[in-house]
Parts: C-alpha cells; structure tokens; sequence
C-alpha cells in the first residue's frame, strides 16, 4: 500500500515541503486544474507537475482527475473528439509514469454540500450534508453559497466558468433514462480502455457523492450493484474503481468492508480514498475525523479488508477538518489530512504486526 496525499499543484497553498514531513507518505495525488475540461494536457504542462513532485522527492504516480467532456456523458456526435483528446493526455502521462487516473462519470456536478464549514463542539469545521437543504434549494443558490463559503480557494467540480452555463448543461439531460446512461458510459469505456492498456495506465472511476439522485441528474455508481455492472460493462482489468469510503458509506446500506474484499480479490480497486462520517440522520452526515469512534464508519475493518486483501494501490486520506485555526480548501487543509493519514498507517502498521 502507498500512502498519499491529494495536492492541487499551483492552486494549492500547501507546500510540497510540508507534504514531504507527513511521515509514511510516499506521493502526491494531484491535477492540472486550470485546463478547460475536454482539451489535452499538453506534455510540457505535464512534464513540468511531474518535475515539480519529483523535485520535492514525493512520487507523482496518480492523476485526479481528468475530467471527462459533458458531451461523452451525454453520448453528443463530437463525443469522438474529446476521446481522442483524453487518450492524448494518457500518453502525456504515462511519459511522466502516472499509473492510476481517478475520474468520475458525474452528471454535471461531481459533488454536493448544503454548507463548507459546518461548527462542530470542538471548535473545528467540516463539510456537511443535509438532503432536505439540498433537494430544496438551486443550483445558482448553493453556488453562491460555496463562493461565499469557499475564501479564495475554487472547488473543484464547482468552478465558476462550468457554473455560469450550469442550467443550460442540465437542461441537456432532460429525458436522459438511466439506462442511456449506462449506455454512454460503456461506449467511453470501450473507446479509452485500450488506451489505458497501451499506456499502462489504470482506470479507476469515482463513486457519485452522494450517492443518490440530485437535482433530477441520473447516478450509477452507487452501490454494490451498479459497481459490478459497471465493472462488467468492460472486464479488463484496466477497468477499476476508486473506493471511497465516505461516497458509498453515505448510504448505510453499503457494506464498505464488504466492497473491499469483493472487489480487491478482483484486482479491480486501484485507489482508496478513505474518510469518515458521522451520521445525524438517514440521509445527513458530517465529515468526522478519520478516527473511527468520531464517526459512523467502521474504519478499522475497511483498513483491514484492504491489509488482507493484500491491496498493494494508492490510498490517501480523505477530506479533513479545518483544525488548529487552519484556513484553505474546504475538506483539504493540511492538518486533519495529516492526523488521518497517520491513524490510517498505524492501523495498518499494527495489522502487519499483528497477522505476521
């Protein structure tokens, strides 16, 4: 297992140096997130993030995310175009040794908050989600409320020039059927999938967060089901899944412990993004520390399920706090990240000891 820590290049405020004295961290998980979805990540651009990391000894081994064109999910003629596109980014990539894309197939959002900084007793914040806030409120509202919320810093997924055409882009699914969307999806996968053989690279989708529909949007991967179908729409091992915790651990229904040890005997979990949640009722959460007792996931086990599934991919903490006076990113602020990534090693360390 390597451990690592997700890094916005030159849009983070976070110094690769401080990265660098997290014990147990290997590498950076990080973006070009100033390209406009759709074009190419031309290979100076990626050569330069790769010189970057490798100059601050950190490895540089997974991208998250190159983000897939509105037009392939919504299966549009010039969908061509824009694979064509990504399969040129994955050449730049594989050049610079990227192993694992993170990606997701997301309707239009990739994420959803009813507020950013939510006060918990300890003085600390979190992102929080309440669904009857987010099932009654519109789009321009909760983007204007996450630019009010969010500093200086642009979230990703909620970027201000996909917001000014937002209701437009939704407009488009109108009459979009789930089944469609299976459709599309699959016709991505069998278009890039051979890309990701040639240039060694490991696909691994996203689960939608969360996982339920919003704002009358399809979603599919959600749940244990739709992972296994998805996973046979192409069955090449290149074809994988990210497993986080706190996307499919939003539905108590989702047995994550499970998950793991089905899908990792496969082979078919090439990243892990492991968070916590605290429940306050069915479908409303908090983002808790990562230690389990704070939250309503059980850590220890989903840890385990990947020690003993002899999981050898890319894990990174995921969304923290903002702990000890900490102002950045929502969910990405150093120090909780920093917290979890150390209780996340110390269970697997204390495994190692325990089962040799």
């Amino acid at each position: 297992m390597k451990m690592t820590i997700r890094w916005f290049g030159k849009l983070d405020s976070i110094p690769l140096s401080f990265i660098k004295q997290i014990p147990g961290v290997s590498g950076v998980v990080t973006s070009l997130m100033d390209i406009p979805v759709g074009e190419v990540w031309e290979m100076d651009q990626v050569q330069k993030l790769g010189e970057v990391c490798k100059g601050a000894n950190l490895e540089c081994e997974v991208i998250e995310s190159v983000n897939i064109h509105e037009d392939i999910k919504l299966g549009l003629p010039n969908r061509d175009k824009y694979i064509e596109n990504y399969a040129e980014t994955m050449k730049n990539l594989h050049n610079i040794g990227i192993k694992v894309i993170c990606y997701n197939f997301m309707p239009v959002l990739d994420w959803a908050r009813s507020t950013l900084f939510y006060d918990l007793p300890d003085s600390s914040s979190t992102m929080y989600f309440d669904n009857d806030v987010v099932m009654n409120i519109t789009l321009d509202e909760l983007a204007a409320m996450y630019r009010k919320e969010s500093y200086r810093y642009e979230m990703p997924g909620w970027e201000p020039e996909r917001m000014k055409k937002v209701n437009e882009t939704i407009a488009q699914y109108g009459g979009m059927t789930e089944e469609k969307y299976w459709e599309n999806i699959k016709y991505f996968l069998d278009a890039i999938i051979p890309f990701a053989e040639k240039y060694d690279i490991k696909m691994a989708i996203h689960p939608d967060d969360p996982p339920w529909p919003i704002f009358g949007l399809p979603r599919l991967i959600t749940c244990r089901n739709n992972i296994r179908r998805f996973l046979d729409l192409n069955k090449s091992p290149y074809n994988g899944i990210t497993l986080c915790t706190g996307s499919l651990g939003a539905n108590s229904a989702n047995d994550i412990p499970a998950l793991v040890k089905e899908f990792s005997k496969e082979g078919r979990i090439h990243f892990a993004h492991i968070r916590n949640l605290k429940f306050e009722s069915e479908k409303s959460f908090y983002e808790s520390a990562h230690y389990e007792k704070a939250g309503s996931l059980p850590i220890f086990d989903i840890v385990e399920a990947f020690y003993d599934a002899g999981f050898d991919g890319y894990i990174r903490p995921d969304h923290g706090r903002m702990i000890w006076g900490e102002i950045n990113r929502a969910g990405y602020g150093l120090y909780d990240r920093a917290l979890g990534s150390q209780y996340l090693l110390g269970i697997w360390n204390a495994l190692e000891r325990l089962k040799k």
